[in-house]
């Protein structure tokens, strides 16, 4: 059983940074496909960025040369530093462990970017 609790959400305004974190517990950290996910009200839950257990990453279009993924295996926890924030980036944001299945959810942490 792997757990998942993201940290770091809140209100910031538009130009702004947040970083959000998620803590694992349970497993091998270390060779997992971490990724981070969001859903805004009235749309479906997207991909933001993964990152391979090597450290590869990949980005959705919206957010590429903004966000950032990392991870701290010695910490059991992966990253999400998001610059520039805009009013679209508004939404729950999800940290999940997806390789190896089964994969697992946090509970989300809410982001909102508003003047």
């Amino acid at each position: 059983q792997v757990q998942l609790v993201e940290s770091g959400g809140g209100l910031v305004q538009p130009g702004g940074s947040l970083r959000l974190s998620c803590a694992a517990s349970g497993g091998l950290f270390s060779i997992y496909t971490m990724a981070w996910y969001r859903q805004a009200p009235g749309k479906q839950r997207e991909l933001v960025a993964g990152i391979v257990a090597s450290g590869g990453t990949n980005y959705a279009d919206s957010v590429k040369a903004r966000f950032t993924v990392s991870r701290d295996n010695a910490k059991n926890t992966v990253y999400l530093q998001m610059n520039n924030l805009k009013p679209e980036d508004t939404a729950v944001y999800y940290c999940t462990k997806v390789l190896p299945s089964p994969q697992y959810w946090g509970q989300g942490t809410q982001v909102t970017v508003s003047s």
